[in-house]
């Protein structure tokens, strides 16, 4: 069964709906209405037609039935038209009948009174078509003529034609009516659906807002319906920055109780006698790292439980490479960004961290230069979450050696150094995948053109309408 997501063409459609079915009952209705007032109206007419018919008939002095009916209506008088009137005498009365001009030479049968039985005015319409193919509508009663009992049946007929040329025309102005109410009903409806959900619009736009770090809370005058809504998110927000501080207290905590015994091994392994100085060294440095390395993936954590963060990409970007190039006078960095300015959905410290550890790994490796471009992306290049629109793609490549494909792997494990000869703890290339990841991002590492190793970042942005 399809179904409909949006709450608007929801509403439109069971409007729709509503108002094609009731428009057809109310022209179904109304057309039945019409045609039983149309055919009592026909049915009056030749009984009017019909007694002045009977009050100009009489038997005259040579036992004939004489009278001229003056109708005033030419079909009468026209062949063929399926207007008639005639009088034909009943029992012993052997007079000739009467007729209209119209009805010639021709008869009309008379039904059974079973098939057509007399009312309680002893009178009795049916139907039947003539010779012409005229369908007929015809009024008959009986009527004593004079003291001598004698009697004659009178007819009346009229083209049912007629009826439902009225009838059709009736119709067709009624169903163009109706239809011209629902398109405007409809449009009117349309106007009142998108403007009583506009505060919903409002709702999703100031979310829009929050999401993208220009807004802690929502805010505006909402309708009764939406206002508790909105309280109930406010609400939800004020929980999980709460949460979000007594994250980072405790994270604080933990970093300061752990810091202390960590500089005492430090210290300590200065004074040991090697070799074991050098193990303990190494081995409480790797630790002083690897806690510093989870204390930051806490810390994302509880802060993409909350809301997301914003920063701005080029002037972090620009810091960095400022730095990188006072450390190495001898390395020359390329810095270029299409399409700016970009912001991403991330704390701006998590963004120094990830791009400090890729430029530092860069320059360590690179012979002469170090690129470094970025460029919005778009969802469907992007491979990730498709809820969200925007994403940035970062590239950091160096001419240095590079890495084959089977060293790559091995080049994001934490800990591990494929190049002993250069400084470092081998946890750099880790803590930028985890720090990714964390953003539900994503960390890519190939050879690049000048065949030295090219790092691609793919991260959460924010567009310049507050969008993510």
């Amino acid at each position: 069964m399809l179904r409909v997501k949006s709450l608007t063409l929801r509403v439109l459609l069971f409007a729709t709906l509503w108002y094609a079915i009731a428009l057809v009952t109310i022209a179904v209705v109304i057309s039945a209405l019409y045609r039983q007032g149309a055919e009592r109206s026909f049915n009056d007419l030749l009984r009017a037609q019909l007694y002045n018919v009977v009050n100009s008939v009489s038997v005259g002095d040579n036992e004939s039935l004489t009278g001229s009916p003056a109708l005033g209506d030419l079909r009468f008088s026209q062949p063929g038209t399926g207007w008639y009137w005639l009088v034909e005498p009943l029992g012993s009365f052997n007079a000739a009948p009467l007729a209209s001009t119209s009805l010639g030479l021709t008869n009309l049968p008379v039904p059974s009174f079973e098939e057509a039985p007399f009312d309680q005015n002893y009178e009795r319409f049916y139907g039947m078509t003539d010779t012409f193919g005229n369908k007929l509508r015809i009024a008959e009663t009986e009527v004593i003529l004079d003291e001598s009992g004698r009697a004659a049946r009178f007819r009346v007929s009229g083209n049912l034609k007629v009826v439902e040329e009225e009838i059709l025309g009736f119709s067709r102005r009624l169903y163009a009516v109706l239809a011209l109410f629902g398109f405007g009903g409809l449009f009117v409806n349309a106007i009142t659906i998108v403007f009583g959900l506009k505060p919903l619009d409002r709702a999703r736009r100031a979310l829009e807002r929050i999401r993208g770090g220009e807004a802690e809370r929502i805010e505006g005058d909402f309708p009764r319906e939406i206002e508790p809504l909105a309280n109930e998110i406010n609400a939800l927000i004020d929980s999980n920055r709460r949460i979000v501080e007594r994250a980072r207290m405790q994270v604080g905590n933990l970093a300061h109780s752990l810091k202390t015994p960590i500089a005492v091994l430090l210290n300590e392994a200065r004074v040991l006698e090697s070799p074991h100085d050098e193990v303990v060294k190494a081995q409480a440095a790797a630790m002083q790292a690897q806690v510093g390395s989870y204390l930051n993936r806490a810390r994302i954590a509880a802060q993409r439980e909350s809301v997301l963060s914003r920063c701005e990409l080029e002037p972090v970007m620009e810091r960095l490479v400022r730095v990188m190039r006072r450390l190495n006078p001898d390395k020359n960095f390329e810095l270029a960004v299409e399409a700016g300015p970009l912001a991403l959905g991330m704390e701006s410290q998590d963004l120094e961290e990830t791009l400090g550890n890729l430029l530092e790994n860069a320059a360590r490796h690179a012979e002469t230069t170090v690129t470094v471009r970025a460029r919005p992306l778009p969802a469907g290049e992007a491979g990730l979450d498709p809820g969200r629109k925007n994403w940035v793609e970062i590239l950091v490549e160096d001419d240095g050696p590079g890495l084959d494909p089977d060293q790559i792997g091995e080049a994001l494990k934490r800990g591990r150094r494929l190049d002993e000869s250069k400084p470092g703890t081998g946890l750099g290339l880790s803590i930028v995948k985890e720090i990714t990841s964390e953003y539900q991002g994503k960390l890519g590492l190939s050879r690049g053109e000048s065949g030295g190793l090219m790092a691609r970042l793919v991260l959460p942005g924010i567009g310049r309408d507050g969008v993510a």
